[in-house]
């Protein structure tokens, strides 16, 4: 038995033990290798797409079913047991992966085939794998001199430790910190809400009682977030700031080093492959092309709003004054979540404690789905799910159940409406707690197969995950209408998941470039704003009515309200990823901090006290050997596309079935068995304007394009 291993649809997550790990990873890699070696024995005069590429791609199919598994238990289920098997075998499972494109039988074999005749004669889907699985082992280093590739695959290797390392100090300072406040009074501004949820969470810690009770607090977003935008005590939001940027600064968990090794191993990485740095190894076939094009369209952007930024700032100083009869010269970090938010709810009566009862996490799911199915031809149904202690599955237990890894976890079918197949399933798992990562995914444990030519479908099995506030004693999860957009964004990446129709598996769903992953996440957002969605699942939890017109109107008014600093956050994001994955030689060998801020000095507003870097805390950057390393961009960069989308979706009354299944059609089952900027101009008829994006966040500017065959114009 290799309970990792098992091809079951439903996984049996209580059997995934931690002493199964290494017997369970070495069987996969086993027959990984074994494989990959039957591929390299085809000879040129035997060789076909089945043999060659299509054994290529479901070699590792075992190993990637195994160890994406345990990825997502260590996201989610983290514990020292598991940490410790995980992290014994990471570097065998890393210089597996690492060594493929660098084996030169296997390339041989491939590029043989791949540069024959015969490639003509394939179905689109297949020449396009076959050019795309090309290009990925020429970009790896397919073509170096062998002790070149030795380097390379020792590189990603290292790469893997590291990042793997920063991730666990992320999480670990993040959990390492708390503060217990025992005197009610110091909670004056707080929200009932977050004062319930601080109250259940001491007591679940044992640090409080109903006869001596506590407030517990952490640095988990649920539980920061209120108190930085609404605790009246000013010391207290400077300790918790304090605490917030300190993360994976200090200590054992300082990721100081790490981040200049990893950014370090990149550079080396992209020299070795030809590069002048890693973002342009990085983004030569996303729609950015390089790191030149992405820099640009983030200063550009930058140009475009720094005014608004800083005219946003004089005015929450000027605000401030106005209510302490004091001169300001300038805010404290700890001060802006809070100074906007008092404005916010003094100008439009407005704060996200009068929408939470609208938002009951349950009926926004069901909600969002009865709006799906009819803008997509979807259904979706919640499946009874089952929890067991890891280790502990019943031997009576039902063959048929249906097993999730906590209790929280709910799982759901989704079926086509007009032809009822199953096309996939999802976990849903909102709630945070200590064994898991901060933020919200979306992930794929299995990639089906559409069916056809005599092959049967095969469903898709996906999840989405997130640290949403938490149900407090016998009231539902209620949510902010932040908190509603992240779940519409990373059900977005599930539908492009779930419906995607594509055969070749390494092509299906999210496997598109970076720069376009986020546009069906990012598209879902804008429904969360519209009157005619909103309806949906906008719902008060005790008594079922919609948001009041008149409460409405104030959210819609509040809508862009300091919309320039959101703006320019996201971008500074952006500047830093590619500052330091494009010009390295510039900070290499100085303090990290300074770095920070001589890259930022445009991004920021003069702030009374400087922030440590966030370098040390940005998983998306370093917690795994790519990521969102020289990506970050992409977010920017795909809100330009929703924006512009979406404006097709309201030209049609926003809940459009005709302009759904569009979209179903042309990007969310395509995957990459076309090029991107393609399927978007078949969606459209046109290459992306910015102006949607710029009159949606009322920072309306002169149209420019992105046109994705030609970067260069993104900018003209």
């Amino acid at each position: 038995m290799h309970p990792f291993l098992d091809e079951g649809f439903h996984v049996r997550w209580s059997t995934l033990v931690p002493e199964a790990v290494e017997p369970d990873v070495r069987v996969a890699l086993e027959t990984a290798k074994a494989n990959l070696e039957a591929v390299c024995q085809v000879k040129p005069e035997e060789a076909t797409y089945e043999n060659t590429f299509g054994a290529f791609e479901k070699a590792s199919d075992s190993l990637n079913l195994g160890w994406g598994r345990l990825q997502h238990l260590d996201s989610v289920c983290d514990e020292r047991a598991q940490r410790a098997a995980l992290n014994a075998m990471l570097p065998e499972v890393s210089e597996h992966y690492a060594s493929i494109p660098l084996n030169e039988r296997l390339w041989a074999v491939l590029k043989d085939f791949g540069e024959s005749h015969a490639v003509s004669g394939l179905p689109p889907v297949q020449q396009r794998f076959v050019n795309e699985t090309m290009l990925d082992f020429e970009q790896a280093g397919a073509d170096l001199p062998p002790e070149q590739k030795q380097k390379v695959a020792a590189i990603e290797a290292e790469l893997s430790k590291l990042t793997k390392l920063y991730s666990e100090h992320v999480l670990d300072s993040t959990n390492a910190w708390d503060l217990v406040i025992s005197d009610e009074s110091k909670l004056a501004g707080l929200p009932d809400s977050a004062k319930a949820a601080a109250l259940a969470n001491a007591k679940a810690k044992g640090v409080a009682t109903d006869e001596a009770p506590a407030w517990r607090f952490t640095l988990q977003m649920p539980s920061m977030f209120p108190v930085m935008q609404h605790l009246d005590d000013e010391g207290i939001r400077k300790q918790v700031w304090e605490a917030s940027v300190k993360v994976a600064s200090e200590g054992e968990h300082d990721n100081t080093e790490l981040v200049w090794q990893i950014l370090e191993l990149r550079k080396e990485k992209a020299a070795i492959l030809g590069q002048k740095h890693f973002a342009d190894l990085t983004l030569q076939r996303r729609m950015a092309r390089d790191g030149e094009t992405a820099l640009a369209f983030t200063e550009d952007l930058h140009e475009r709003i720094k005014k608004a930024f800083h005219a946003e700032y004089r005015s929450l100083c000027d605000y401030k004054a106005s209510k302490t009869g004091e001169a300001i010269d300038g805010l404290q970090p700890w001060e802006i979540a809070y100074w906007s938010e008092k404005r916010r709810k003094e100008q439009y009566d407005l704060d996200d404690e009068l929408l939470r009862p609208y938002f009951p996490v349950d009926r926004v799911m069901t909600g969002m789905f009865d709006l799906c199915s009819q803008l997509f031809g979807i259904s979706i149904q919640e499946r009874p799910a089952t929890f067991h202690e890891r280790g502990e599955r019943p031997a009576d237990a039902s063959e048929n159940e249906i097993e999730v890894w906590h209790p929280e976890v709910k799982f759901y079918d989704l079926r086509d409406t007009k032809s009822n197949e199953h096309l996939g399933s999802f976990y849903a798992d909102w709630h945070p707690r200590e064994s898991k990562r901060g933020g919200a995914w979306m992930n794929c444990l299995f990639t089906g197969h559409p069916g056809g030519n005599g092959v049967e479908r095969e469903a898709h099995l996906g999840l989405i995950t997130g640290n949403m506030t938490p149900p407090v004693d016998d009231k539902p999860a209620l949510l902010t209408h932040g908190e509603v957009e992240t779940i519409f964004h990373e059900f977005g990446h599930l539908l492009h998941g779930l419906l995607s129709d594509v055969p070749v598996r390494s092509l299906a769903g999210t496997n598109v470039p970076w720069d376009f992953v986020e546009l069906p996440s990012q598209i879902m957002e804008n429904f969360c704003w519209d009157r005619r969605s909103l309806d949906f699942f906008a719902r008060h939890y005790e008594t079922g009515v919609p948001i009041p017109d008149e409460l409405y109107d104030r959210m819609i008014a509040a809508k862009n309200y300091m919309s320039a600093t959101g703006f320019m956050r996201q971008l500074a994001f952006g500047k830093l990823d590619l500052e330091l994955h494009s010009h390295l030689d510039r900070y290499t060998g100085r303090d990290l901090d300074s770095v920070d801020r001589e890259i930022l000095a445009e991004y920021r507003v003069p702030l009374k006290t400087d922030s440590p870097s966030m370098a040390r805390r940005f998983n998306h950057l370093f917690s795994s050997p790519t990521g969102y390393a020289a990506g970050y961009y992409s977010y920017k960069w795909a809100e330009v596309l929703d924006a512009d989308a979406f404006t097709r979706f309201q030209e049609n009354g926003v809940i459009d079935p005709e302009t759904g299944n569009a979209f179903r059609e042309h990007i969310l089952s395509k995957g990459n068995s076309e090029p991107v900027d393609e399927l978007y101009r078949r969606f459209m008829g046109r290459d992306a304007s910015l102006d949607a994006l710029l009159k949606r966040s009322g920072l309306d500017g002169p149209e420019i394009l992105i046109a994705g065959e030609t970067p260069a114009q993104a900018l003209a």
